[in-house]
């Protein structure tokens, strides 16, 4: 791959609190496509919730971490087009930058970056980049977009290959 730096893992924990589009049923069977330029990426559907749990993780190729990765939340239909249940986008950058930091000698949980949750992003609060576990770590809750409720939990962490980012 060219100009290559390395790759996402993005555990998808939950959703919360998402759209019901079955009505018949008060329920959703709902799945999150996450795309990153020309990249896809897609859970699995949990049939009949609208409190979904995924816990799975996806993992994304980072070419350019200036390039938003987007969301779009479904719901999945047997005889008619899947219904839409809302979209969000995140940036990495900040993720990025919290991965130059050189982490020798640091405590579990130190904070090496925080989002700031404001108009400009989906963020539903203020996120940290940490050092967990010997790993950069970052959690953050997603508010959807152009829908009438539900956010989205996810977990960053970056996958090294060979041990070293490559900037």
């Amino acid at each position: 791959m060219e100009n290559w730096i390395g790759l996402l893992k993005i555990h998808v924990q939950k959703g919360v609190n998402l759209a019901v589009r079955d009505v018949i049923k008060r329920s959703s069977d709902p799945y999150i496509i996450f795309q990153m330029g020309t990249q896809r990426v897609k859970t699995s559907v949990v049939r009949r919730s609208i409190n979904p749990v995924w816990n799975e993780e996806l993992t994304l190729s980072i070419t350019d971490p200036s390039v938003p990765i987007k969301l779009f939340v479904y719901d999945k239909d047997t005889f008619s087009p899947d219904d839409k249940m809302g979209d969000a986008e995140f940036e990495i950058g900040p993720f990025v930058e919290a991965l130059k930091r050189r982490t020798e000698g640091l405590e579990n949980g130190h904070i090496l970056k925080t989002v700031k949750a404001d108009r400009q992003n989906c963020l539903a609060e203020e996120t940290h980049v940490i050092w967990k576990d010997n790993k950069v770590v970052q959690n953050m809750v997603l508010r959807l977009r152009n829908v009438e409720r539900g956010e989205v939990e996810l977990q960053l962490q970056w996958r090294h290959i060979s041990g070293s980012l490559a900037f």
